[in-house]
């Protein structure tokens, strides 16, 4: 009787970018359940000098389990770069796949094979862990953040003219290929509003986006980084998305997005 070859552990070429800025409270909790999640998948903690201490777990983390990796960063420069850098890193190491998730448990690790799953399965190259889309939630908010989120999503959606509804989520999966592909010399957000542009840009160049319903939950530690300025950030970069594509300087439409 022959043995028949073990299937590969789940989540195996992927990698988590999890960006950190003072998360010491969360880290090791969130990253041991990415890892339970996705066991054959691969963490990397890109940490923008965390004054309390955040890239010491990290690194102390990675010393005990080769599936983490660090990325330090010297200073804070906003979400956006902080992921561009992590998939710059990802992709190097040769990731099939890059999933981007927050460190403060707002995104749930146990939902990560089920949002990578289209991709594996070759159904889209760019899925959204969605909380606008059918049985999708949010708990823990406060009407008025609840209205800034929806807000932002069916404001970009409309100046955009994008499908998805969820379009400023950070719970996403990319096929390695299409995250590649994506320009990102020309991104412009470095805060919560990167998730709009770079949803856009996939989306300009013919990737198929496709939602996942999750229930997002306010953070367990630590403070949210939303500010007032993010806010009218989000708004600025959509309205500068839109008028440069009717000035004929948007990213190149269709062809498709290639595959590993």
């Amino acid at each position: 009787m022959t043995n028949e070859p073990s299937a590969p552990p789940v989540g195996s070429g992927t990698w988590v970018v999890l960006p950190t800025y003072n998360e010491a409270e969360n880290l090791e909790g969130i990253g041991a359940a990415i890892l339970v999640a996705l066991p054959g998948g691969t963490l990397l903690v890109v940490d923008d000098g965390s004054p309390d201490g955040t890239g010491g777990i990290a690194d102390r983390m990675a010393a005990a389990d080769p599936r983490v990796r660090v990325r330090h960063r010297t200073a804070k420069q906003g979400l956006g770069r902080a992921y561009l850098d992590g998939f710059g890193v990802a992709l190097a190491g040769g990731a099939a796949i890059v999933v981007q998730m927050d460190a403060d448990w707002s995104h749930d690790p146990a939902v990560l094979p089920q949002l990578i799953a289209p991709v594996v399965g070759d159904r889209a190259d760019l899925v959204i862990g969605s909380r606008y889309t059918r049985d999708g939630g949010v708990e823990d908010w406060g009407i008025f953040r609840r209205i800034i989120s929806r807000g932002g999503s069916v404001f970009a959606r409309t100046v955009l003219g994008l499908a998805p509804h969820d379009l400023t989520g950070g719970f996403k999966a990319w096929r390695g290929a299409t995250l590649a592909a994506v320009p990102r010399h020309g991104v412009r957000a470095g805060g919560y509003v990167f998730q709009i542009e770079m949803t856009y840009r996939a989306s300009r160049m013919g990737a198929r986006v496709t939602e996942v319903p999750i229930t997002f939950r306010d953070r367990r530690a630590g403070t949210s980084k939303m500010s007032r300025r993010i806010i009218v950030e989000a708004l600025l970069v959509v309205i500068g998305l839109r008028l440069d594509e009717l000035r004929g300087r948007g990213p190149a439409k269709g062809g498709g997005a290639p595959k590993a």
